[in-house]
């Protein structure tokens, strides 16, 4: 009876996880139907309703629990699948759900440490804090040491294995689809999630993360971060000191604590720029929930499940694409991103270029913006959508985390510029080590080896050239993407012009039948006028795209 009715419950519970999707499918195929649009499709219509639907899908999100939550976080860094308006919205998803009773926490606590409970002498029953994964409560143990607890949500793993696997049964759905498995490979993604969120379930993973952030700034009085309690942690359960403070965006209680918010903003940002540059371990969900200052003025870093990683590799081809964006060298740029496998190489980089021109001038022209990465972050998730772009998740995480700790900053200091704080770590990023100078040396005596050798050869290839021409060998290819994309749009000029042409001539055919002895057939012509309708208000659509790309990229 028992497995009769646990059958039963994940039958409902995929029952309500694809009523959701389809709901989600049936309002994309409504919102790429022009004719649903009163007055036309224009853009800003079209941005209003994907607001809309990603305020929607936000909310059943929240309403599927657990697994779905961290799920639209996950989706949330992948700007290259999503519009720029949905990724916005979801990586703002945060949960807050109503805690689980205490007897419940207390069992699972027993279950989990058996005798070792024994070194708890008083815990608190009213959790600190409830979230989808766990609740936090506050205890004593017998050594006087106040520590906290964090629980995991009893029966978690078993839904989640099972809302994972319905997932995956939707991206294969996805990736079968001709228009939305179009250049995205959702399999690969949902395969990937699961691997991350079952790795979440594993509270011993976020305590080894706990204690190599602390191992980093162990030395930093500054930095102050909770450590293990590894006697007291298993699978479902974390035991953490327990460090209190101010939420870092409470600023009135800061300043009465004595503390200048400004040093706590620079303070922040400075410990993350040091995540990145020379540790290259990071706060991959560094939200002010996450956040505190110590009485002392210290900041303080929470919840460490999810964490992201910055090869050495990666690091010195970071460093590589600072010193492009620097010197303003999209040509520089955009090979870089390429050998990192941002970009595709199988296209014409042209108009990438032009694109990647334009943000670094306006991203690098002064004045510059107070909230420059965030309108730069804003710009970037615009243009990779669609487009040959794959960004790393890791490298969204860090712009996303570097964006909140602008917005943190603003809010404790009004003059804070993270920019003018990241000017001394991004020197030894741009150095590609980040040992000394040496390495800036050796790369710019590379760089002269290499235009030594080809002036030396150049003598050669124009001799060989001259040769070809005399023989009659030599071929030139000529690149006319601008010329092949005024061709193409004519052609859709020209197939849309007959469209309407046709439309005009059923509609005055319908006009004489609805006129004439037999009105009925009048359906005749309106029947036809649909399909030709459809299709002329894609084109519509199609041109209006294909206008705004060229006007991005001239």
């Amino acid at each position: 009876m028992r497995a009769l009715w646990k059958r039963w419950q994940g039958l409902s519970r995929a029952l309500r996880i694809w009523r959701a999707v389809l709901q989600l499918l049936i309002w994309l195929w409504w919102d790429s139907q022009g004719w649903t649009y009163p007055g036309g499709p224009t853009q800003e219509r079209q941005q209003q309703r994907q607001r809309r639907r990603a305020r929607w899908l936000t909310q059943q999100l929240l309403s599927l629990g657990s697994a779905f939550i961290k799920l639209g976080q996950l989706l949330s860094a992948r700007p290259d699948v999503l519009p720029a308006s949905w990724v916005e919205e979801l990586s703002h998803l945060q949960d807050s759900v109503p805690a689980f009773s205490f007897d419940t926490a207390q069992a699972l606590l027993e279950q989990e440490l058996g005798d070792r409970c024994a070194e708890i002498i008083d815990i608190e029953e009213l959790p600190l804090g409830a979230a989808s994964l766990a609740q936090v409560h506050r205890a004593s143990l017998r050594s006087g040491r106040q520590v906290v607890f964090k629980i995991q949500r009893p029966g978690l793993e078993r839904l989640f294995r099972l809302d994972l696997e319905v997932m995956q049964q939707v991206a294969a759905v996805l990736q079968r689809h001709p228009q939305w498995g179009e250049g995205r490979d959702w399999v690969s993604i949902a395969q990937e999630c699961r691997r991350v969120l079952l790795r979440e379930l594993d509270f011993r993973l976020e305590a080894e993360h706990a204690a190599r952030f602390r191992q980093q700034f162990l030395d930093d009085p500054g930095i102050r971060i909770p450590a293990v309690v590894w006697e007291l942690t298993t699978r479902r359960v974390l035991c953490l000191d327990y460090v209190p403070g101010i939420k870092i965006t409470d600023r009135q209680a800061i300043l009465e604590a004595g503390i200048d918010p400004a040093a706590v903003a620079e303070k922040g940002a400075a410990s993350y720029l040091q995540q990145l540059v020379r540790f290259g371990f990071f706060h991959a969900d560094p939200h002010p929930g996450n956040l505190a200052v110590g009485r002392d003025g210290a900041l303080i870093y929470y919840d460490f499940g999810m964490v992201g990683t910055l090869s050495q590799r990666l690091r010195s081809r970071l460093g590589r694409m600072v010193t492009a964006a620097a010197a303003r060298d999209a040509a520089g740029l955009v090979s870089e991103l390429q050998a990192a496998g941002v970009i595709a190489t199988d296209i014409d980089p042209g108009p990438v270029r032009r694109l990647v021109r334009v943000m670094l001038t306006e991203a690098l022209t002064p004045p510059f913006s107070p909230n420059v990465l965030e309108k730069l972050s804003g710009d970037l998730y615009a243009l990779v959508y669609g487009q040959p772009f794959r960004l790393p998740p890791e490298l969204i995480f860090v712009m996303r985390a570097l964006s909140t700790f602008e917005g943190v900053g603003r809010s404790l200091d009004p003059s804070f510029s993270l920019v003018a704080i990241a000017r001394p770590y991004l020197l030894p990023l741009m150095t590609s080590s980040g040992n000394g100078p040496n390495d800036l040396f050796n790369q710019l005596g590379r760089q002269a080896v290499e235009v030594g050798s080809r002036a030396l050869g150049l003598p050669q290839r124009l001799e060989e050239s001259l040769s070809r021409i005399e023989q009659g060998d030599l071929q030139v290819q000529i690149r006319a993407g601008e010329t092949d994309r005024l061709l193409r749009r004519l052609a859709l000029s020209q197939q849309s012009a007959g469209q309407s042409v046709l439309l005009g001539a059923l509609t005055v055919a319908a006009a004489m039948l609805a006129a004439s002895a037999r009105p009925a057939l009048t359906a005749i012509p309106i029947v036809l006028c649909l399909p030709v309708g459809l299709s002329w208000v894609k084109l519509q659509a199609r041109l209006k795209r294909d206008a705004r790309i060229d006007k991005l990229a001239s």
